[in-house]
Parts: C-alpha cells; structure tokens; sequence
C-alpha cells in the first residue's frame, strides 16, 4: 500500500469476489477502516476432512490499530458465520440490526467468545459514526428479515455497498426496500455503487416470496401423509409461510434441527415470526397424531451428512421416520457443488417411498437475490460514478458489470476486482492499485489451517491414491538390515493380489539401503528419504498412480 494514505479512500476484498460466501469488504482511508460482513463458506468436495472455510485475515490483523469496527448486513452465514474466527483474532466492535446480531450471538457461544464480544444494535433510521465515516442504513428485501445495505460517506464522496437485495414489493413481513432512501441517496450523489451480482446472470425480476405461496399450499392439500419441509435455517420467510399454511391446512408443526429450532425461537422472540400459540409439538410427539395433521420442518436441504433431513432419509433419525405416502419438500436452491449431495439425499428419500419436489420439478422456491432488472433497478435509482460488482463467480462479476455499461455507467468506470485486489477510489477515478493479502482458511474442528497447508494436500492424496508403507530394521553398529523390508499399503492396492508388486518394491528398497554410504545409512532422515523416492518411482511407473510412501526405519 502506498504512503499517501489520504489521496483517497482504498477499498479491499478480503472475500466473497469470484466466489459464494466469505463475504468480507475492508473500507480504509487515513487512519480508520471499516469492515463489511464477516462471513464463511462450507466446504466443497475437494475439500476432504473440512468443517468450514472463512477467510485469511492477514491484511486486516496488520492493520487492527485502525479498525473502527464491523458492520453486518444480515444473518445468513455467508455474512456472519465468520464473526467468532474473527472476533477471536481481532476483538472490535461489531455494529448490526437486532434479529442479525441475535442469529450471530448462537454462533459466538458457541466458540465461547460471546462474553468479550462487543456487540451494538443500530436503528436503520440513525446515522452511524465511525471514525472518518459516517454510514447510513437502507431496509432491503432479502430472504431473511432485518436486512440493510450500507452508505458510506466518506471524505472523497459516497459509496453504497449494496449487499443481498431484491425488490420485493409485496414481501412475507411487508417491509418493502427502501427504494425513497435508494433515490435520495441518488440524488444527493454516490461516487461508487458496489453490488450484489448472485443473480447476475438470470434475466427479468426475481418473484416475490409469495409468489410460491399458491403452489405451497396446493402441496399441502395434497399431501397425504406427514409433510416434510426443508429449508435454509435463517430463510425466516419461508417458514413464515409454512407456518402460515399449515395453520390454514390445519396441520401441527415440529421442528427439527438445532439451527432451525433456535432462529425460529429467536425471531418469534423479536416479532419478526408470528408462530400461533399450541401449533409445535416435539417430534417425539409426531407419533401420537394421524400423518396428515403433522408438517415437519427440518434443515438439511443441501445434503448436508449430519443433517436431520439426511439422517431421515436413511432411516437413521432418532424419532422421526419417512414412510411411503409422505411427501419432502426441498424449499431451497442448490448451492454450487452441493449437487452430488443433493442427488444423493433425493435418492435416499424416494427409497423411503416419499414424492420428492425440489426446485427443478416444482415451484417450491424463490431466489433472495434481484435478478438482472433488479439489479439495473438499483444501478438507475442510484446513479453512481464507478461501479464494482461483488459477491458470485467471476462470470456474475462479469456479467454484472455488462449490465451496468448496458445501463449508462461508462467502461473505464467499471472494474471488475477479485478478492485481495486494492482498489483506490478519488474524486475522479476508481482504479486497481496493487494487491494485499487473501485466500481461505480452513477450518479442521476448532483448528485453522492455510490454504497451501500441507494437511490439505495429503488428504487429497491419500483419498486419491492411498498410502504405502515400508518398514525396516536397520543394525545400529554398521547400517546393515537386520529384518524387512515389509510393506503395508491402505487405499493403494489390494496387498492379497499385488505380492509381484510388493516383492519388487521390497527389493528396490533393499538395493536402495545397500547403495548408501555407510555415513548416510547412519542417518535415519536420509535413509527415509531414499526409501520414499524410490518407491515414489517405481510405483508412479508401475501403476500410473502415486500414493503416498511413509517410510519408516527402525534400528536395533
């Protein structure tokens, strides 16, 4: 980062550009920097032995004396999940709306960081000062309640980080966009809008969250058996509109998932869920009534292993069964990379006998975020000088950043940046300027890993090729074998049916040892070495594949 600090204000992606989830925006100028959202991702296939992926931090723990504090814009775990790895880092003051701060506190009890956390509730409708910038909050529709996009008026102009959106206009809650705010905001000026780009690539509006109600409450009359309903746990309108019909199909709600069960407690709390008194029952009471006067929400809609909805679906629920007749609702959007879960989650469900609807046979779900008219609606009531698209793919970023051009915004005022790209924003240009720090970091249990860890890159070994290893007995006097070479291998070849093989490696092993020095067969370390590339070779020629050779030498 260049020395002159105050030439304008220098805005970095930690996460969420050229990806879904890890959103993290860092907003500095002189002294003062602010962050934006602190969330995480969950892992991908290619991610074996991983609980969760937040992002690296590195650039904001060099620069911790400045942070004036985080802002959150809404309670979805791509946005907050982050928080406690943060926190736990880096404890500054964390500013959000009441429902969001309530769904972010269960996850920082949970990694006991609650008690030093320092919590604030804004109102939407006051200004918030921190440091050299003073934002203001905008109520957008969204998926979940209590969400807001962020003005920041900073020294050289207003920028308007517009998270998650959508115009809904006759949303579950009746709390519509601030579309007044989004227009005064325009017309006092914004020098940079950078926006929400998911839906980048689906043309039209994205239909309001009642537009499923009609086809919800078909399946409802229909369904002749218990009803099983599965959804996001922090998609709070959609289960205010289960809840909604199963009170007009007479049907009683329980409510399975400790996620689930602890957003609807907490959102029934804060009037942002209105649950009728006697409709939940315990799911060990589901039993006790007919199966057509029982709906079950459940999370678990992405596949998740240890999910409710997963374990029901191979029959391994502690009290709730699936049985033929019933009907599963997957009321939720695949995200990428969870379609062979899914896959697999349908298949277990239509073993059960179940009528599976999802949302590519049935109209059982709506997108949170505003499709390409929606996002040119925000550009046109904005009128922005520079634009950034964040949050999607690169091809959303692009795709955006076409919308925007197509819309009036000149080119060179559009930059397309992915995450640790350092964009400087004056008066007059909105530029790349250099690179900081970024990537992922895993999250094994409560252990972090960097993305270049090398535990990271042996487990896709070993899922890949499996592992061999030698074993030998060295004479500690003269270096000579005094027992083995033998060989056991796990995930590489089946030991029964491979003795040509293994009988070849024991004998490179044995002339490999035999070519050493003797000073060198005195070194255990080089000995291992030897053993490893040797066989590394051999089994690399032999079997096209290269599994992973753990030598290990002993000496008596």
């Amino acid at each position: 980062m260049s020395e002159n600090h105050e030439e304008g204000v220098s805005i970095i992606p930690i996460g969420g550009l050229g990806e879904f989830g890890l959103n993290m925006m860092a907003y500095e100028y002189g002294d003062d920097l602010i962050i934006i959202d602190a969330g995480l991702m969950f892992p991908e296939e290619d991610m074996p032995g991983v609980d969760l992926v937040v992002p690296d931090i590195t650039y904001l723990i060099t620069n911790r004396d400045k942070i004036r504090g985080i802002i959150v814009t809404h309670g979805h775990e791509d946005h907050i999940g982050g928080l406690a790895f943060f926190l736990r880092q880096i404890n500054v003051p964390v500013y959000g709306t009441e429902l969001t701060l309530a769904i972010a506190k269960g996850r920082l009890r949970e990694y006991n960081i609650l008690q030093d956390a320092q919590l604030h509730v804004i109102d939407p409708d006051e200004p918030l000062t921190l440091g050299c910038f003073e934002l203001r909050f905008i109520r957008v529709t969204h998926s979940i309640p209590d969400a807001i996009t962020v003005a920041i008026h900073t020294p050289v102009g207003t920028i308007l980080h517009a998270s998650d959106f959508k115009f809904d206009l006759t949303p579950v809650d009746n709390r519509v966009t601030e579309i007044h705010k989004l227009a005064a905001l325009g017309q006092e000026g914004v020098l940079l809008l950078i926006s929400d780009s998911t839906n980048a690539d689906r043309p039209g509006y994205t239909p309001s969250e009642r537009s499923i109600y009609s086809d919800l409450d078909r399946i409802f009359q229909n369904t002749e058996g218990c009803l099983f309903l599965s959804t996001f746990s922090s998609s709070l309108h959609r289960v205010q509109q289960f809840i909604d019909l199963a009170v007009k199909n007479r049907r009683l709600i329980s409510v399975t998932g400790r996620s689930l069960v602890n957003n609807i407690r907490i959102a029934s709390e804060l009037g942002h869920l209105n649950v009728p008194p006697d409709l939940l029952i315990d799911p060990r009471e589901v039993k006790r009534f007919n199966r057509h006067e029982v709906a079950v929400l459940s999370t678990g809609s992405q596949g998740e292993p240890r999910s409710a909805m997963s374990l029901m679906s191979m029959d391994n629920h502690a009290v709730l069964q699936i049985e033929p007749g019933d009907t599963v609702v997957l009321s939720a959007r695949i995200i990428p990379g969870n379609e062979r879960s899914v896959g697999h989650l349908i298949n277990h469900l239509l073993r059960r006998g179940a009528d599976v609807l999802h949302e590519s046979n049935s109209n059982v779900h709506v997108s949170g975020h505003g499709a390409q008219e929606d996002l040119k609606l925000m550009i046109n009531l904005v009128l922005p000088k520079f634009f950034v698209p964040m949050h999607g793919e690169y091809r959303h970023l692009v795709r955006h950043a076409e919308l925007a051009e197509s819309v009036g915004i000149p080119y060179e005022n559009i930059k397309v940046v992915e995450n640790g790209d350092l964009v400087r924003l004056t008066q007059d240009s909105c530029e790349i300027d250099g690179r900081e720090p970024s990537g992922r970091v895993f999250v094994d249990g409560r252990i972090e890993m960097g993305l270049e860890d090398i535990v990271l890159h042996d487990r896709h070994q070993l899922s890949q090729d499996g592992m061999v290893i030698p074993i030998v007995v060295l004479n500690s006097s003269n270096g000579e074998i005094d027992a083995g070479p033998d060989i056991v291998s796990r995930g590489f070849v089946y030991m029964d049916e491979s003795d040509d093989l293994m009988n070849e490696a024991k004998e490179i092993v044995i002339r490999s040892i035999e070519q050493l020095s003797k000073e060198a067969k005195s070194e255990t370390d080089t000995v291992q070495e030897e053993i490893r590339i040797v066989l590394r070779r051999f089994f690399t020629k032999q079997t096209d594949r290269r599994p992973m050779v753990l030598p290990v030498v002993m000496r008596v």
